[in-house]
């Protein structure tokens, strides 16, 4: 067993003490393909959990604001959520002063959707980038 493959069965696993979440750091090898696969499994998860819980969200303001039907609600919710507009047309100001308010905040939960799902991957190609750099000096 040479130098490198214990090097790389090192990095396959998180470091001891150390969080899943913890990104390695320069002077460390890069992640295994098992725990960089387990860290995109995390970071898809999380995710997931932000738009789920930003749909109930909006699909509750609808509801509670508009006084649509639970399905309607939840359609608003998901056409603002995706960027396609509502579905609906909206009487109240309270309900057009919720929308307006739930597709900035939409804007925001997609660009932290979009964040965690790249950030594992671009972290990993600059990791990477930097290991070789280190290799050539």
């Amino acid at each position: 067993m040479d130098h490198r493959s214990g090097e790389r069965a090192r990095a396959a696993r998180p470091k001891r003490g150390r969080s899943a979440w913890t990104y390695e750091r320069h002077h460390e090898p890069l992640l295994g393909r098992r725990a960089f696969r387990l860290r995109l499994l995390g970071h898809g998860g999380l995710a997931f959990a932000v738009l789920a819980v930003s749909l109930c969200g909006g699909a509750l303001g609808y509801r509670l604001t508009a006084g649509l039907p639970w399905i309607d609600a939840f359609l608003n919710a998901a056409m603002i959520l995706t960027g396609m507009g509502p579905v609906d047309t909206l009487r109240s100001d309270a309900a057009k002063l919720f929308a307006t308010g739930y597709a900035i905040f939409s804007g925001v939960v997609f660009l932290v959707a979009v964040g965690l799902l790249l950030a594992p991957v671009l972290h990993r190609i600059l990791h990477r980038f930097h290991l070789e750099e280190d290799d050539d000096s």
